[in-house]
């Protein structure tokens, strides 16, 4: 895990590419597309998904979700505890924005149609939350902490979780 602003920068830059990227084309795939999608269009909207998400984990859900997770009664001693417990915050916390930049895709695809804005997030959020908590929990961040000891913590000789 992280102990430096630098090596918190470059975990968060390593989760939300990941992240980025699959969450992306699982909005493309549940909201369909309308039709056909270029290589250009994806491209920007992954640069645009990454440095949105990135500047939303740095400033606003990062920090919150630091907070929470350590006013929370729960064992900290225990590694397990603390991963579960910062990817379940800051999963919701990202969700809860990132579901806002989906819906502006959606919108920008094939529009927004039928129901009323707030039942239209809602329905957006459950769908981005249910693909996203898994993915954080049993593969992106598992491979994310991989990586970064691998890659990163290489030379300081510190056990990733």
């Amino acid at each position: 895990m992280p102990t430096t602003r630098k090596e918190n920068l470059q975990f968060g830059m390593m989760m939300c590419l990941g992240m980025v990227i699959v969450m992306t084309f699982y909005n493309l795939l549940m909201n369909g597309a309308g039709g056909p999608i270029h290589i250009k269009e994806i491209a920007l909207e992954l640069i645009i998904g990454f440095i949105i998400a990135l500047l939303i984990e740095i400033c606003i859900v990062g920090p919150c979700a630091k907070k929470i997770v350590f006013a929370l009664p729960f064992d900290k001693s225990k590694k397990v505890n603390m991963i579960i417990a910062m990817a379940t915050t800051m999963v919701i916390g990202m969700v809860f924005f990132m579901s806002f930049y989906g819906m502006a895709m959606m919108y920008l695809h094939n529009g927004l149609h039928g129901d009323s804005f707030i039942s239209i997030y809602f329905s957006v959020f459950i769908k981005n939350f249910i693909m996203a908590y898994p993915l954080q929990l049993i593969i992106m961040g598992p491979l994310v902490r991989f990586l970064f000891g691998k890659f990163v913590l290489k030379n300081k000789g510190v056990n990733v979780a």
